[in-house]
């Protein structure tokens, strides 16, 4: 008779490579917002897979890359003090292209003293018909390694080989107990997803110049057994990004409120009261203080 397995599982790997689909995937629903955008994912999340096998941990980061700011140097050290606490790492790398500086700096600089398990998820392998051009793609991220780590190739988006990467994921994971309740997908707080929520809607739907600009504050939420208020406060670096974001008769405000407002209702089950504010401060990407509250 096999033995039960549990342990703690970890997404990594440069921006925009699919971490956050993947993990929704795993999970199978939505706990961590996806978009096209660079850093929409900017702390870590964790989620909650129950299975005859194992039970699984999976803890998603930030996408990894060479800091221009504090808000840079804060999203890396997220991702980075993940490492030590998992037993399996995922590097999560876009099969549709070769391995690029993007993929080595993680490796030279987050990587060089891991001695852990690791498996490289190559996703988005599919969108490349050309076979000789997916084996170069492939065969750029196995060389960046001095050991010999499996490549399991997968589609996030379809959720093509996801089986076999389970598999794979449970074969190396350690004897262990159950520690969570199977009903239980996730350890997030409803005041962090609905500031998630809020800063995903922003990111879909303003210009490029406001992503890395934002920043949310829940200022209060109030659970109530037939509503919720939710209070959030939208943080950007300048004037004009605030009129953005606002929008001609605070239309675009409300599109963001309205979106985020609904999927929250069909989270909760429950009517929501959601009030957003804008403010102005400048150059918080810059600034040390409250900056950990803040991204």
């Amino acid at each position: 008779m096999k033995k039960y397995k549990f342990g703690y599982v970890g997404i990594i790997g440069r921006p925009n490579v699919g971490k956050s689909t993947i993990l929704n995937r795993f999970i199978g629903q939505k706990i961590a917002i996806t978009t096209a955008k660079a850093q929409t994912t900017r702390r870590r999340i964790n989620g909650y897979l129950t299975t005859p096998e194992a039970q699984i941990v999976f803890v998603d980061t930030p996408g990894i890359h060479k800091p221009i700011d504090k808000l840079g140097e804060c999203l890396v050290d997220e991702a980075k003090s993940v490492i030590p606490d998992v037993d399996l790492l995922l590097f999560v790398v876009d099969g549709s292209t070769s391995a690029g500086r993007g993929d080595k700096w993680i490796i030279e600089n987050v990587l060089k003293d891991f001695n852990g398990d690791l498996l490289i998820v190559v996703n988005k392998y599919d969108l490349i018909k050309d076979l000789k051009k997916r084996e170069e793609n492939l065969l750029s991220y196995k060389i960046l390694f001095e050991k010999n780590f499996p490549c399991i190739k997968i589609s996030a988006k379809t959720g093509r080989n996801f089986d076999t990467l389970i598999k794979n994921i449970i074969r190396k994971l350690p004897p262990g107990e159950k520690m969570y309740d199977d009903e239980i997908i996730t350890d997030e707080s409803m005041r962090n997803v609905a500031r998630e929520l809020v800063r995903e809607k922003i990111l879909l739907f303003t210009q490029d110049e406001i992503p890395h600009s934002v920043a949310l504050i829940v200022k209060n939420y109030e659970e109530k057994d037939n509503i919720d208020k939710i209070s959030i406060q939208i943080i950007v670096e300048h004037e004009t990004q605030k009129g953005i974001i606002i929008g001609k008769n605070g239309s675009m405000l409300k599109k963001i409120g309205t979106q985020a407002r609904q999927e929250l209702e069909e989270m909760l089950e429950k009517k929501v009261f959601l009030d957003l504010q804008v403010k102005v401060i400048k150059d918080w990407r810059k600034k040390s203080k409250d900056l950990e509250k803040m991204y």
